[in-house]
């Protein structure tokens, strides 16, 4: 059975991010009661207790409607890694490498990043790291993209004593005003892509940074991995499995089973997450896809044999029904994507 976790159980240490991001919004005059509206939380944060994912997405959706700042994303993201949760913290402040730790970070992420699960993928001279939504918050996803981009870009700066040179892709349309994505993650940046992603040449991932100690990441990782595991989000498991499971056609009623409830009931935990189990298939086919059309160069046919579609033209539509776009344009964009991150291949043993 898959091990998921409900977004209304309470899971997130508060005195951990929830604390933080508390600390953050009265650091710039804002009040508890504003803070924690709607979340059952006024009488305050106790320090041992445990906050479910809603009442922290509501808190952070509160936060970032009080402060009403374009910066409110990124300086929460600055808070946000390596954390303050033990062995696993540990263990991504003794990564001695960027691969290393992004493996420790995805390894871990419903501890260090609850909300947001990050994906790695590594291929040719591109290393990419994508986000996906574990709990189901629409309302301020590009918040959240922004405050993980901004923590991931923060800690590798720190522990690698450099400014990496990451470029970003995201999946809305670009801000009115983007000055403080170039405080923050800089000036290469993408909007109208199909995903929330971070790309570097593949060169930076096993750079030795300059506190590395081989001794002691392994010692950290090793106490970590002795930690209770805790479960992921049930957007995050989803589309894990359905990532695994995606050329054998998932149905509801196979992935209800396999998630230990019935279909009625799955179809139920979706809604409460603002979605639905088409959605999060098609979500999950679109990457695929994507990978197939981008990195793998496929042809229509070929994906859509990949993906069980009876041919092409089928595969054709439904690509359409899901980014809006047939797969021509976007091999082509891809071309023009991989042509912009080319461009940084000169400058990586720089």
């Amino acid at each position: 059975m898959i091990d998921w976790q409900p977004a209304g159980e309470p899971s997130i240490p508060a005195r951990q991010q929830p604390a933080l991001a508390l600390e953050y919004g009265r650091s710039r005059d804002a009040v508890d009661a504003d803070l924690l509206r709607d979340t059952g939380l006024l009488a305050g944060l106790s320090p041992d207790s445990l906050v479910s994912p809603f009442q922290y997405l509501q808190q952070l959706s509160n936060t970032l409607r009080v402060l009403a700042s374009p910066d409110t994303s990124f300086m929460l993201g600055q808070l946000l890694l390596p954390g303050h949760d033990g062995a696993a913290s540990h263990a991504l402040v003794q990564a001695p490498n960027l691969r290393v730790l992004l493996q420790t970070l995805c390894r871990h992420h419903a501890r260090l990043t609850p909300l947001l699960r990050p994906r790695f993928e590594h291929w040719g001279e591109v290393a990419l790291v994508y986000w996906i939504d574990a709990y189901g918050a629409p309302g301020i996803r590009p918040a959240l993209v922004e405050m993980h981009m901004t923590a991931l870009v923060g800690l590798c700066r720190w522990l690698g004593g450099e400014r990496l040179p990451w470029r970003f892709c995201f999946n809305r349309a670009a801000p009115r005003h983007v000055e403080q994505h170039h405080v923050h993650l800089g000036t290469e940046l993408r909007f109208g892509c199909q995903l929330d992603a971070m790309l570097i040449p593949a060169s930076w991932l096993d750079r030795p940074w300059p506190r590395a100690n081989e001794v002691a990441s392994r010692l950290a990782q090793q106490a970590a991995a002795l930690e209770a595991p805790r479960a992921p989000g049930l957007l995050a498991a989803l589309y894990d499995y359905l990532l695994t499971n995606v050329r054998a056609a998932p149905t509801l009623e196979r992935t209800a089973a396999d998630f230990g409830v019935s279909p009625a009931t799955f179809k139920r935990h979706l809604l409460r997450h603002h979605t639905h189990f088409q959605g999060e298939l098609d979500h999950v086919r679109t990457h695929v896809a994507l990978w197939l059309l981008q990195v793998e160069r496929a042809d229509n046919e070929e994906v859509a044999r990949y993906l069980g579609f009876h041919d092409a033209a089928n595969f054709r539509r439904s690509f359409k029904r899901w980014t809006g776009l047939t797969p021509g344009p976007i091999r082509a964009a891809m071309g023009g994507e991989l042509g912009w991150f080319a461009g940084l291949q000169g400058t990586a043993g720089g």
